[in-house]
């Protein structure tokens, strides 16, 4: 097959999860023969056009900052989707399919209008659905968000959403749910279990963006209430709006002594060495699309413990590899309670992990790919 994938970031020169995503499905996908192109904005060193890992990478924008302080440039996006529509347009019949992330919206718009009157199917990936998230991330403006990513989801095309719970929201707004389908995020398992243990870890970890819908103020209360019992430790890798609160929160601790915030970490195995010391992760967070630090957890062997909630793929991400609460302070400090005491999940959390490696993860993609063909 010959596959575009529209992204205005790209993997490596841009560190994130989707364009991450794309960059490991196309590198496994043009192993396999296919041939990747990736149309994308000019962040990399080099001509517009060029050859990398087996893809080749077309600038169709130049490089631009893409956040707007904590927020996403609207303005970026719509330039972005600007610049894509005639490059696509002129090399369509170059391409067999098209996959375009569906975050910011607006490129799906470009990449559909660049393939009517075509036989080019249109796939996107949908890693969330936002629906009333816009009010709190918009503000004023949230209709207009909504009313995107409405328009976005009746667009005609092949949908992919990375959980069944993402595949749901989407299908309440969109498509029908049976045409949905389920492709997960992945983990390059062989890479986290290459890692060494930090020799400064802890017994419980966190990490993640610290924001109210990660619920780390109850993790810290129901650590405290559980932490004497085990001499325990907890570490908060992170950071966000919600750091200085959950700073200032810890220090009222009874056993503030052993909570201790280690903020961003800027290499991506400091983090997995610290999953490799630590016995347990815990993220009681109440929304997630899918949830790839339960998966790298699993495969540092830790147990899990997240949150049991309707917004929250959780449950599909560790199944039996770990433990889903109630995100309340007891009902975390009770799942705290029994891993600590040694109690281990019903399948080894490393065995659950190999369902999402990034190999694993790439054969379901070019399945569904070539399906839509």
């Amino acid at each position: 097959m010959r596959i575009v994938f529209v992204s205005n970031v790209v993997y490596p020169f841009v560190t994130g999860g989707a364009e991450k995503r794309i960059y490991e499905i196309a590198t496994r996908l043009a192993s396999s023969g296919h041939e990747i192109t990736i149309y994308g904005r000019h962040f990399w060193d080099g001509p517009e056009e060029m050859e990398y890992d087996g893809m080749t990478l077309r600038a169709v924008s130049p490089e631009r900052e893409i956040y707007d302080g904590e927020r996403r440039s609207i303005s970026e996006a719509l330039e972005f989707s600007k610049d894509l529509v005639v490059p696509l347009r002129r090399h369509i019949d170059e391409h067999d399919i098209v996959v375009a992330s569906v975050f910011p919206f607006f490129p799906v718009l470009s990449s559909k209008l660049a393939t009517v009157l075509t036989d080019t199917p249109l796939i996107t990936t949908w890693h969330e659905v936002w629906r009333s998230y816009w009010d709190g991330y918009l503000g004023t403006l949230a209709p207009f968000g909504k009313a995107i990513e409405h328009i976005t989801a009746r667009t005609p095309q092949y949908p992919i959403a990375v959980s069944g719970i993402t595949a749901d929201r989407l299908a309440e707004i969109g498509p029908p749910r049976e045409n949905i389908a389920v492709v997960p995020n992945g983990i390059d398992a062989a890479q986290i279990q290459r890692v060494s243990p930090a020799t400064d870890g802890f017994d419980i970890l966190f990490a993640g963006r610290l924001i109210s819908d990660k619920n780390v103020d109850i993790l810290l209360e129901a650590f405290d209430r559980v932490a004497s019992r085990f001499d325990a430790t907890l570490g908060i890798i992170g950071d966000g709006p919600e750091s200085e609160t959950l700073r200032a929160k810890a220090t009222n601790l009874t056993h503030s002594d052993r909570v201790t915030f280690l903020g961003f970490l800027d290499e991506y195995e400091d983090v997995l060495a610290h999953m490799h010391a630590a016995d347990i992760f815990a993220s009681p967070s109440t929304r997630e699309g899918f949830g790839i630090t339960y998966a790298e957890a699993m495969a540092a062997d830790c147990t899990v413990i997240a949150a049991d909630h309707p917004e929250s793929a959780a449950s599909e991400v560790i199944g039996e590899g770990g433990y889903l609460a109630s995100p309340t302070v007891e009902g975390v400090a009770d799942a705290l309670e029994r891993a600590l005491n040694g109690e281990r999940p019903a399948q080894a959390p490393t065995e659950r992990a190999k369902k999402f490696d990034w190999d694993n993860v790439a054969k379901r993609a070019e399945t569904v790919y070539q399906r839509t063909l």
